[in-house]
C-alpha cells in the first residue's frame, strides 16, 4: 500500500531505476516527483504497478495537508539523504 511521502523506485519507462517521492494518489495511479527532472508543479503520473515502494516515508511531505510551501529542493534533499544511507 502506498502513501503520500513514500520514497519509491521507478520500475518501467525512461526513468527506470530513479528515486521519486509520492506526492499524490488517485485510484491505480500515483503522482511522483523528484525535484529535479520532475518538479512538484508537473509531477509524473505513473501506474502503481510500475513503481517499487521502499519502507521509507518522508515526514516532510507526509505531514502536510497540502503541498503549498514545499520546494523542489526539499524533495532533492530527502532523496539525497535516502541515497546516502545506502538503503
Amino acid at each position: 500500500m502506498l502513501s503520500v511521502g513514500q520514497i519509491v523506485y521507478s520500475k518501467c519507462g525512461r526513468d527506470k531505476g530513479n528515486l521519486f517521492i509520492v506526492i499524490g494518489l488517485c485510484d491505480e495511479y500515483c503522482f511522483i516527483a523528484d525535484g529535479d527532472l520532475r518538479k512538484i508543479e508537473t509531477p509524473k503520473k505513473k501506474k502503481v504497478k510500475h513503481i517499487q515502494p521502499t519502507n521509507s516515508i518522508s515526514e516532510l511531505v507526509s505531514g502536510r495537508d497540502s503541498l503549498k510551501g514545499l520546494k523542489d529542493s526539499d524533495l532533492k534533499s530527502v532523496i539525497s539523504s535516502f541515497q546516502s544511507k545506502g538503503v
